[in-house]
């Protein structure tokens, strides 16, 4: 691929690039609110910011909490960073597939991270029942809820998650992370913010403002609160971060309305999505929707087959552990931009099918040529003069899909086999009894040609990974 993605934003040629990998709010900052932010760029940029207890103090009264329950962060995955490196002793447990800041960092500082499965056949659903149990039998003493989880937007309805605290008052540690809960519509008060207030173990993890703008902010009980508040250095936010929390203090009518917004492009979004054939969407109270491709897609072919012939950006789940690249994470956009993705998924699922095919592409050509000779079903096809012994000739290998620049390999023709030889004189296989090791170390079975020869088992002292005692 000539260039790179940052080049396809910086080329003005034909319709400019959507990108569908990071959520976020595009509503909000308004068009009014970006020309009042533009008219004061060079004041923005030339002060210098406020510290952060002065952000935090604002940020407490929009929240409507006492300002020492609130410590603010460059992003949540600050916060994240300070609770692990201050409040996270010797475990943490956490559900996956979810956020990589949750399974990747406490285990660069040397944490054992217990990580309990989310179940494909349940539809990613956390189960906080098996969950508790997990926990106990592993010993963890840091529990994780994402709420809403991601990548897959699963929510847990806060009347099941308060008892899940309830039941994990013993924990040294309780982190929910609601860095998408304002997307939510599932019920009224989706957060246990205050919950997180009263409770001695607990902390809730928010995100706040347009994504460019990393401010987060962490809310506990005092004593929780000040032991982060203690490690923050004293000017951890620029001057755009402070702006934000006004425009959120200022506009609070403008903002509600841009979330009830996004949650109607959701609802839109997905059904669009789940008309596709194959494809699988899941429920999502976030501002992203975690989509399953159809069999035999791989998520990488078809992440840069939109990129390169569609600019078109997703995101493919590949590198979350539970997850797989069969996978897609795409952020909820405005229905103009989804009205492109669609006819532009079409076009590289379906479109180029070899002939004779399921009217399916995978985008690589030996999965293309088995679901065509097999529909699908892991048979080969029979039908009218195939006698069902004949094989079927192979399918023609398909021409790239035009602008992905993703060659096909060639079609190799098949080795020569040799003639067989003369078989050896071998004894009468019915002179060995079946299972004792014939001629050669063989069993009877074995020179009988029916089953390939075991190889031999190392010696024991050939295996020093063996130990002899306990």
């Amino acid at each position: 691929m000539a260039g790179n993605v940052t080049s396809l934003f910086r080329d003005g040629a034909g319709a400019g690039p959507v990108d569908f990998r990071v959520p976020g709010n595009p509503y909000f900052p308004t068009p009014g609110m970006f020309d009042e932010l533009a008219a004061r760029l060079r004041e923005i940029v030339t002060s210098g910011p406020s510290d952060t207890d002065t952000v935090t103090a604002g940020l407490s009264t929009l929240l409507r909490l006492p300002e020492q329950c609130v410590a603010t962060g460059n992003g949540t995955s600050e916060l994240i960073a300070w609770i692990d490196h201050v409040l996270v002793r010797e475990s943490l447990a956490v559900p996956v597939p979810t956020s990589g800041r949750w399974t990747g960092r406490p285990t660069v500082t040397g944490k054992r991270v217990d990580m309990f499965p989310l179940q494909e056949a349940d539809g990613f659903a956390l189960d906080l029942d098996r969950y508790a149990g997990f926990l106990r039998a592993r010993g963890s003493r840091t529990a994780v809820v994402c709420n809403p989880n991601n990548p897959d937007g699963g929510h847990l309805r806060r009347e099941r998650l308060v008892r899940f605290l309830d039941a994990m008052a013993d924990l040294d540690l309780v982190v929910v992370d609601e860095s998408y809960v304002e997307f939510a519509e599932a019920e009224p008060e989706p957060s246990v913010v205050r919950e997180a207030v009263l409770r001695p173990n607990v902390i809730v993890l928010r995100g706040l403002g347009p994504p460019g703008v990393r401010l987060g902010c962490l809310v506990a009980n005092p004593a929780l609160a000040g032991r982060v508040r203690s490690m923050l250095p004293k000017w951890n936010l620029g001057s755009l971060a402070g702006h934000v929390v006004s425009m959120l203090r200022d506009h609070g009518p403008a903002y509600e309305r841009s979330l009830d917004q996004i949650r109607e492009d959701r609802r839109d979004m997905a059904a669009r999505l789940a008309a596709l054939p194959g494809l699988t969407v899941y429920p999502s109270q976030a501002g992203f929707l975690f989509v399953r491709l159809p069999v035999g897609a791989e998520g990488t072919v078809v992440r840069d087959r939109l990129l390169t012939g569609h600019r078109i950006l997703v995101r493919d789940c590949g590198d979350k552990i539970g997850s797989s690249s069969r996978f897609l994470r795409l952020a909820v956009r405005p229905q103009a931009d989804v009205r492109r993705l669609v006819p532009a998924l079409e076009q590289v699922l379906y479109d180029s099918a070899p002939a004779g095919g399921s009217g399916y592409s995978s985008g690589t050509a030996t999965i293309d040529r088995l679901i065509g000779e097999t529909s699908g079903a892991g048979l080969r096809l029979t039908g009218p003069g195939s006698a069902g012994t004949a094989p079927r000739p192979a399918a023609p290998v398909p021409a790239p899909a035009v602008g992905t620049g993703i060659p096909l390999p060639a079609a190799v023709p098949p080795m020569p086999v040799a003639p067989p030889g003369p078989a050896a004189p071998w004894a009468p296989a019915a002179s060995t009894p079946p299972g004792v090791p014939a001629r050669g170390g063989l069993t009877a079975a074995q020179v009988r040609g029916t089953v390939r020869p075991a190889e031999p088992l190392p010696r024991k002292e050939d295996r020093p990974w063996q130990s002899t005692g306990t």
